[in-house]
């Protein structure tokens, strides 16, 4: 469990977080999701150690992230998978390459093992025999999975997810999804994932907040989604002419309003 205590940011005078406390669960999709400007990207930053709160706690099970020393540190990111916008794959590494990478830096794993632990990866993610290929001869879809194969190859207990659907088309982005859901629920993983892809809300949203002007606005599930009646999820999630159709479904079916 990774549990944000009354978190404060910012930046030269303006308030870009307000006060956030939450919490994500193992073994859930936990999902970030808001307007641009609403704070996502600065509480995803904030919660995996690369920008430092004004205030306020990170809270790794029982440890308090930012009171640990760069040894201590260090030894917690290799809990710590990451999953970035873009892949943030190396151009001139093969796929094996890519994801053998983190094994290198903090393992003392033989060739071996590590050929073996990149292997089993690459199997999970269904790209078995990819590993001599080099970033820019997959697809997109293809180079997104080598991010998953690489960001689960250290076996972290925590996986952050920045924009996973970034640039996909829509079949592909739900491939990711259901693919970082499984990856999540096989190894009771702590996954957080900042997004504005609306189906990956409807699809994984397990645990859900909706963050507007540094402040929660909302949080549920995405069962609860369709039946809610705040106002500024209301104004997010259905712009979409589909899901207001699909909202007045559910409330037509009887389905009471969630909070």
């Amino acid at each position: 469990m990774i549990k944000a205590e009354n978190i404060y940011k910012s930046f030269e005078g303006n308030d870009v977080l307000k006060g956030i406390t939450t919490e994500f669960f193992p073994g859930k999709t936990n999902l970030i999701i808001g307007r641009s400007g609403a704070g996502k990207t600065v509480l995803l930053k904030i919660l995996v150690g690369l920008l430092t709160p004004t205030s306020g706690k990170v809270l790794y099970d029982t440890t308090d992230f930012f009171s640990l020393d760069k040894k201590e540190k260090r030894a917690l990111r290799m809990q710590i998978g990451m999953l970035f916008q873009g892949s943030a794959l190396f151009d001139s590494m093969t796929v094996e390459q890519n994801i053998r990478f983190p094994l290198d830096m903090f393992t003392t794993m033989t060739a071996k093992e590590k050929l073996n632990r990149v292997d089993y990866c690459l199997e999970r993610v269904e790209l078995t025999g990819k590993n001599k290929s080099f970033p820019s001869e997959v697809s997109g879809g293809q180079q997104k999975r080598v991010g998953i194969a690489r960001s689960i190859v250290l076996q972290p207990k925590y996986l952050f997810c920045d924009e996973p659907n970034s640039g996909l088309d829509p079949k592909t982005a739900l491939l990711i999804d259901e693919l970082i859901k499984s990856i999540t629920v096989e190894n009771n993983i702590t996954t957080v994932i900042n997004t504005h892809d609306m189906n990956s809300v409807m699809e994984i949203g397990d645990n859900i907040i909706l963050l507007y002007k540094g402040e929660i606005a909302w949080r549920g599930s995405n069962h609860e989604v369709l039946t809610s009646d705040n106002e500024i999820l209301d104004d997010f999630i259905f712009a979409s002419p589909f899901l207001q159709r699909l909202r007045t479904a559910a409330m037509e079916n009887g389905a009471s309003p969630a909070k």
